[in-house]
């Protein structure tokens, strides 16, 4: 590794070039992230789980959505969805409404108290990704968001599928309960 932590040609890994070890410090490096998210996630709120806060975030996005449409989304597992739906409606911060146009389906929308959590966390989030990239040139930042944006838009395998903003759950290698 260079000095600035990225792979040089000295690195070995398997299939010994440079590109490979690039894969592999981003495999790695990704998951030392999404660890410290999950974890920060709970130090935000109590009750919010990392699943919790982004399923909240696309229900304040899209202005409420089904379950299902949430687990699609996600990749998650169905099951998955149901027990953050729960908890999060036990804690106030959904609720269910009838669809309008289809009386037989619930739509998950956020109550007050859910929109003013969210934005709390969401703030803190910030407030520590802006410390965390204070001392980043504006290029460097501008950059990053790209590639972010670039990796993030990957679409979904499946034929005819949206293309997600977010990338499938088991990207680096976990499993869609966490």
């Amino acid at each position: 590794m260079t000095a600035a932590g990225t792979p040089d040609e000295t690195t070995v890994v398997p299939g010994g070039r440079p590109a490979d070890a690039a894969v592999e410090t981003i495999q790695r490096e990704m998951t030392v992230f999404a660890r410290r998210a999950r974890a920060s996630a709970g130090r935000m709120h109590p009750e919010l789980s990392l699943v919790s806060y982004t399923l909240l975030g696309h229900l304040e996005e899209r202005d409420g959505r089904r379950a299902t449409d949430l687990a699609a989304h996600y990749a998650l597992d169905k099951s998955t969805v149901s027990r953050q739906v729960s908890a999060l409606e036990r804690a106030g911060l959904i609720e269910r409404r009838v669809d309008p146009d289809d009386h037989r389906v619930q739509v998950l929308h956020l109550t007050e108290s859910g929109r003013h959590v969210l934005d709390r966390v969401t703030e803190r989030r910030r407030a520590a990704f802006r410390a965390r990239l204070a001392d980043w040139p504006e290029e460097e930042l501008l950059r990053f968001a790209a590639y972010l944006e670039r990796y993030n838009a990957w679409p979904d395998a499946a034929p005819g599928r949206e293309r997600d903003r977010a990338a499938p759950a088991d990207t680096y290698g976990w499993t869609s309960t966490h």
